[in-house]
């Protein structure tokens, strides 16, 4: 549960206060306040689910098998387009796709122990005694603001508790039990305890492989960001009893560029198994909180899109059990970490989907980059992710990186072979079912063609919809220095948004259309990003580079080879977009082609 960090005094949050003003470059474009629309209703997504009034975490996630239904629930504020008032929102949906949401919130911060908010939580498929045919949900009651991992801990502000639903979700019960938890351990001093997860774990410490575990995210204050682990009776949800905490990392443990700041406290971690037919690898997805500010300083002609956000990361992590008792008293240890999303994503919450025996990740896209004054004019804050699969990636007969050491990439696990390695991440993709936004959507096709930086220039091609998707792959030459897609903006072909992926520093960046106007911050995304070379039968081929992007009026969600993601808001005043152009650059004199598009799917009029 995110809470903004400009309103630690009051217990009702007031509207958060931005002042954002990126300095004009030759692409800007010049708008005044009085041509802005009073209502931004083109930049509302038709796919992506929304609320009116401020929404944020995902949580409540999960599949009702009684009824064919997927659950999601998410923080809202529907009296508002600020945070306050939170209570928990809820949408069903039969395939991921297509959801329908209720009218009115399904719990509001109505009783004693939850008056301050209804905070995230988890979903179970049972009743309280295990038993089917109803659901649970486990969620942080607040009854004392402020919370954050700044001020000292009030004990007692944040519990556990429990409400039932026998009728498929549409109306839920607060349990006489609650609190079934008052608050977190009591010879600890943490900086914050709340986002209850429950799931199995296999390599967990108990041995008993029908054991639950609960997992609440935060911090131990002056120590360590960590996740408190507790096992849960599966005959009895109300029984929990804490046996650790999680890892400990240290404060703002930043192991390098790709692995990001671990921060000091942990929001809404996950923990889960992922593994293929050759091995298995624990994992924790949370929000870090505290991340310190970057060394260097942004241009200031070319400002960086997450300085000018909430000093806060999406990250995940590998960890290993501790067989034997650690020096910290942790139940595992770190192995390797990565970035799960370089842009305006936070919050990611996951289920385990039995329909597809895959392990399914929603996250809360933000409005940061637009100020009060457009975000209240536009009558909605915040909304819901696409559904994301996690696994593990194993990449066999590695040779190398494109530039850095192998040993250098801090957010893989490089395990050495004869001459070769095998690597081992996190696997990011879309799930397929989106594949369902196709079916009223015209499709263009690429061959295909060798690149050039003449191809990207000249004006734009056809228009397009605001509601498209792109996956495209590419054949990247050793002469090349810069690869990738523009989808213009405007007819004459100047103004766009640009995703590219730049060899030499192993960067990939999303350059969105200059704004020249304090309300809406455009900023640049980054993240850093390789291809692999593989060895075998003394011949090595590099990986192709696979864009595949999706829009949605305002929402840009780019997942490059299913392990490096960018979500990111495109506040483009005439929401107007045109055919993609291809593009390479090269800094060689000689005529070798930089890169080649080797095919692109152009998807144009998503929807459900």
């Amino acid at each position: 549960m995110s809470i903004p960090t400009s309103e630690l005094e009051v217990p009702i949050l007031k509207p958060l206060q931005k002042s954002i003003s990126p300095r004009p470059s030759q692409e800007t474009i010049k708008i005044d306040e009085r041509d802005l629309p009073r209502n931004q209703s083109q930049w509302r997504p038709s796919f992506h689910l929304t609320a009116p009034g401020w929404l944020n975490d995902p949580c409540g996630l999960g599949y009702d098998p009684a009824t064919g239904l997927y659950h999601l629930c998410f923080q809202w504020n529907p009296h508002g387009n600020d945070w306050g008032n939170i209570s928990w929102g809820h949408a069903t949906s039969s395939d991921l796709v297509s959801w329908t949401p209720s009218l009115d919130p399904i719990l509001s911060p109505t009783a004693e122990y939850d008056c301050r908010g209804v905070f995230t939580g988890c979903l179970r498929a049972t009743d309280l005694s295990g038993n089917p045919g109803a659901l649970t949900i486990m969620y942080t009651s607040v009854k004392h603001l402020p919370i954050h991992h700044t001020l000292p801990y009030t004990y007692g502000s944040e519990s556990l508790s429990l409400a039932v639903s026998r009728d498929g979700g549409k109306n839920w019960e607060r349990q006489d039990c609650n609190p079934i938890l008052c608050g977190p351990p009591t010879h600890l001093d943490v900086t914050g305890w709340r986002d209850p997860c429950i799931t199995t774990w296999v390599k967990g410490p108990v041995s008993d492989p029908s054991t639950l575990y609960g997992f609440i995210s935060g911090g131990i204050a002056k120590k360590t960001p960590t996740v408190f682990v507790y096992t849960v009776d599966p005959t009895d949800l109300r029984k929990w009893d804490f046996i650790g905490s999680l890892v400990d990392v240290g404060l703002n443990l930043r192991p390098s560029r790709w692995s990001g700041d671990l921060g000091v406290n942990w929001e809404v971690a996950s923990l889960m198994t992922l593994g293929n037919e050759s091995t298995s690898r624990d994992f924790v997805i949370m929000g870090a909180e505290g991340c310190l500010p970057l060394d260097s300083a942004t241009p200031k002609e070319d400002p960086e899109a997450r300085r000018r956000r909430e000093a806060r990361g999406q990250l995940w992590v590998s960890v290993k059990t501790n067989r034997e008792p650690s020096s910290t008293g942790a139940l595992t240890s770190y192995a390797f970490s990565g970035i799960f999303d370089h842009g305006c994503f936070y919050a990611a919450n996951s289920f385990y989907d039995t329909q597809t025996a895959r392990q399914i990740v929603y996250g809360w896209i933000t409005e940061e980059d637009l100020s009060d004054f457009l975000r209240h004019r536009q009558g909605f804050s915040g909304l819901i992710s696409l559904p994301r699969v996690v696994g593990l990636m194993t990449l066999k007969n590695v040779k190398k990186a494109r530039k850095s050491a192998l040993s250098s990439i801090t957010s893989i696990e490089a395990i050495p072979d004869v001459d070769t390695f095998t690597i081992h991440t996190m696997k990011i993709s879309p799930d397929s079912r989106l594949a369902r936004l196709r079916q009223k959507a015209q499709m263009r096709h690429r061959a295909r063609e060798s690149l050039s930086t003449l191809t990207a220039n000249g004006g734009a091609g056809a228009s397009m919809t605001s509601r498209w998707e792109i996956d495209a792959n590419f054949s990247v030459g050793q002469s090349c220095s810069r690869v990738g897609i523009k989808i213009p903006h405007t007819a004459d072909g100047e103004n766009c948004t640009t995703l590219s992926w730049h060899p030499l520093s192993e960067t990939f960046t999303i350059h969105r259309p200059k704004i020249e106007n304090k309300e809406v911050n455009h900023g640049y995304e980054t993240a850093p990003h390789t291809l692999f070379t593989f060895s075998e039968r003394g011949q090595e081929t590099e990986e192709n580079l696979r864009i595949h992007a999706f829009f949605d009026s305002s929402v840009l969600e780019v997942f490059v080879n299913e392990r490096t993601v960018i979500s990111t808001r495109i506040y483009h005043p005439s929401n107007q977009c045109f055919e993609p152009l291809f593009f390479a650059e090269s800094d060689a004199i000689s005529d070798i082609e930089p890169a080649v598009l080797l095919r692109a799917d152009i998807w144009d009029g998503l929807g459900v």
